[in-house]
């Protein structure tokens, strides 16, 4: 039957098999109240607050676990219902401290909620109580075991999502509580300090200790953001008061995160209000800063960039873009460089991450982005792992995958020398050694080819010079890669096997494999075996490289690249030169420009004279920092323009103060290609500016005019050069991205 009738206090409608009554009530608008209920879990039942009546039934029933059957007629709203439903909650303020005054979580509890409902003030049930047990014994959660109302949901988020199992229900009887089997320290534990027991808890059991006494929660302010670390592109609830940030949630309905979050992203907001920040723009006078204003700050760029140019021409200077600002800077800056300076030396930190997916993915494919969306790897059934550590550097889509594997019965593959969390869900685990990437992934397709599993139709529709790809893999038998590798011959038969036959197989890998010397060659071998067993173009499969920051995707699209422009327009390309002066109004140069090594070379030997640094930070993350710093003190003249004191702004002329993605609007564009907005939750501190808004100023002082008067006015302009943002503006774009 594909579709189920049901009736809810009179109201008809269908909904489809697998659904419960509390899914059916929320589908016509219904409220039944729940505290053991969250969406991210599966059906617990153990409140009995979700109780509702169901004809024919011989008792009521809880509509959090209860599946519709065809027919069904309930009713949630009777005087019985009520009556249950209030002995339940009575009972529960039984034990729990009435301290709704001091509790930080008065005003979004759960219980509270359903004691006013019930006109509740105290409880007829007298008896023994559990005695105040306050744990805070970590930097990040407060546990206020008194409140615990035992609904489980801590004890199976840790479990169902996030696979920590760092806590569990102990003791027995009146005496039973959450807690670990190493005592009261959560430190001892598994424990990731991920927060995820607190978005679940209903009470006020458990609090981020960082939010404690900083204000209620009906006086923050919520502005919905992203996420401001990794590639995923978690959507975030800023919990401001005044220009503060107080605490960070997640909406549950929201983002490819829907409600979860990691350490980072739930407690790693404090840089934004620290008193270290840069708060008005520095010049470098007899080897100190001073503190200039920005008239003084703009026109000495501009006068040093100008005379760097007159003297040596455009290409002795060049800029360093960010990933971690919003695609509206990036395109900026890049254009700033292109169009005021007249350079195409314009580069970022995906040089030295990702520049091999690049290379690999769009010779391979056309595009080197994730052939598949994040919510794809709920449909695998086989997912393989290479050179990703996902639950630590990308731990929302090491959720998806583990639960993959976990709810969904996906077969996982890791490929990987180190014992990373993900080992111990696995299938199967290779321990290859360092460098042998392209000797396994070609052992694995010698056996495909062997066994005959690859996708034949596929590869004469889809592919080319699949009989070269033959010749190469005849060398690679599983006894030849295993004296390569040290990965057994049976464990690789075991991962073609699932691999080639599972019916949908996805690919996932990092930077484990690209910062490499055969890096592309690593990439372009994984397309292979994905093109070769026809696992591309279908839901649940693909090759899908994670970004490490936040914007790396965004960079690259805006043409933050010395070899294209935005879009990926190749630079030289007689179309794209005219396209680009007609809608910039002056000549640009032809020749693709320096990378970010050859950037440093050059300055290191006297040719790049002037550099402009926006957010990025070269002595911290480039290879051979002495030679960085030989690059940086060679330079006329040096401009950094972030929201700290950096490591490479120690060496800068002048320094210009940023903002951090809380203070801004705009948008990134995550791993898989979503793009997001980002939206002003403080005003800016001290004197610091909009990144757009400097680089405007910076390039209007040199010479060429930049006017804009919003991040949306350059988004606009975005969408008239790049035919892949064509239809992207902020109007268009969701909550959860376009």
């Amino acid at each position: 039957m594909s579709q189920l009738n049901i009736t809810i206090n009179e109201n008809k409608l269908t909904v489809s098999p697998g659904s419960t009554i509390l899914d059916a009530a929320k589908a016509v608008g219904v409220h039944i109240p729940t505290l053991c209920h969250d969406p991210r879990l599966k059906p617990y039942g153990a409140c009995r607050v979700c109780l509702v009546e169901v004809e024919g039934a011989r008792a009521p029933m809880p509509a959090c676990a209860t599946k519709v059957t065809d027919g069904m007629v309930v009713s949630t709203d009777t005087e019985k219902i009520h009556r249950l439903r209030k002995t339940v909650v009575e009972l529960l303020i039984s034990d729990h401290p009435l301290e709704c005054v001091t509790c930080e979580q008065c005003g979004d509890c759960g219980l509270q909620d359903l004691a006013y409902r019930y006109g509740l003030n105290k409880s007829r049930y007298i008896g023994e109580r559990h005695p105040l047990r306050e744990q805070g014994d970590d930097p990040f959660i407060q546990r206020n075991l008194d409140k615990c109302i035992l609904c489980g949901r801590c004890v199976r988020i840790c479990d169902e999502v996030e696979s920590a199992f760092a806590i569990d229900f102990t003791y027995r009887g009146f005496q039973v509580q959450v807690g670990t089997d190493y005592g009261t320290s959560l430190k001892n534990t598994s424990c990731e300090f991920c927060g995820q027991c607190i978005s679940s808890c209903p009470v006020g059991a458990l609090i981020e200790k960082p939010r404690l006494n900083k204000g209620r929660t009906w006086e923050t302010k919520k502005t919905l953001t992203i996420c401001p670390y990794c590639g995923t592109g978690c959507t975030l609830e800023l919990q401001t008061i005044g220009d503060k940030i107080v605490n960070v949630a997640a909406p549950l309905d929201k983002g490819v995160n829907r409600g979860n979050l990691c350490v980072k992203g739930r407690f790693g907001y404090q840089f934004v209000n620290s008193n270290d920040r840069l708060k008005t723009p520095l010049i470098k006078k007899n080897g100190k800063f001073v503190e200039a204003t920005w008239s003084e700050a703009i026109s000495l760029i501009a006068k040093k960039f100008n005379g760097i140019k007159s003297a040596h021409g455009a290409d002795a200077l060049a800029g360093f873009s960010s990933a971690k600002c919003t695609n509206e800077e990036n395109y900026l800056f890049q254009k700033f460089m292109r169009a005021a300076v007249g350079t195409n030396n314009v580069d970022h930190c995906a040089r030295l991450c990702h520049a091999s997916t690049v290379a690999g993915l769009a010779r391979a494919f056309g595009s080197g982005a994730m052939t598949n969306s994040i919510d794809d790897f709920a449909k695998a059934k086989a997912i393989l792992v290479i050179g990703s550590n996902t639950t630590e550097a990308h731990p929302i889509i090491g959720i998806n995958i583990l639960q993959a594997v976990r709810n969904n019965g996906a077969k996982l593959i890791v490929i990987d020398p180190r014992k990373i969390k993900l080992t111990q869900f696995a299938d199967i685990w290779m321990a290859q050694r360092p460098g042998s990437d392209v000797a396994v992934i070609n052992g694995i397709m010698n056996i495909i080819l062997k066994e005959g599993w690859y996708d034949q139709k596929f590869i004469e529709e889809r592919t080319e010079d699949f009989d070269e790809l033959k010749k190469i893999l005849d060398a690679y038998t599983p006894e030849k890669v295993a004296e390569i590798s040290g990965v057994s011959p049976e464990d690789l038969r075991r991962a073609a096997d699932i691999y080639a036959n599972s019916g949908a197989s996805s690919i996932v890998f990092s930077m484990g494999i690209t910062q490499h010397s055969t890096g592309t060659d690593n990439v372009l071998s994984l397309a292979n075996l994905a093109m070769m067993t026809g696992n591309v173009g279908r839901e649940g499969t693909g090759v899908n490289p994670l970004r490490g920051q936040n914007n790396v995707q965004g960079a690259c699209d805006m043409g933050s690249l010395p070899n294209v422009c935005c879009g990926y327009q190749k630079v030289g390309d007689d179309g794209v030169q005219a396209k680009f002066q007609a809608a910039w109004g002056v000549e640009l140069p032809k020749t693709p420009g320096l990378t970010v090594v050859e950037i440093l070379n050059s300055a290191a030997k006297g040719g790049v004279k002037g550099l402009y640094v926006m957010g990025e930070n070269p002595m911290l993350s480039d290879p051979d920092s002495q030679h960085v710093e030989e690059a940086l003190e060679k330079l006329e003249f040096l401009v950094v323009q972030d929201i700290f004191m950096t490591e490479t702004a120690v060496f800068a002329d002048v320094i210009l103060p940023g903002l951090t993605f809380a203070e801004r609007d705009g948008t990134f564009t995550n791993t898989e290609r979503r793009v997001q907005r980002i939206r002003r939750a403080i005003n800016p501190m001290g004197n610091a500016r909009e990144d757009w808004r400097i680089i405007s100023d910076v390039a209007t002082a040199m010479g060429y005019p930049m006017h804009y008067e919003s991040a949306d006015e350059i988004l606009a302009e975005i969408n008239s050069v790049t035919p892949s943002y064509a239809c992207i503006t902020t109007a268009r774009i969701s909550d959860s991205g376009f």
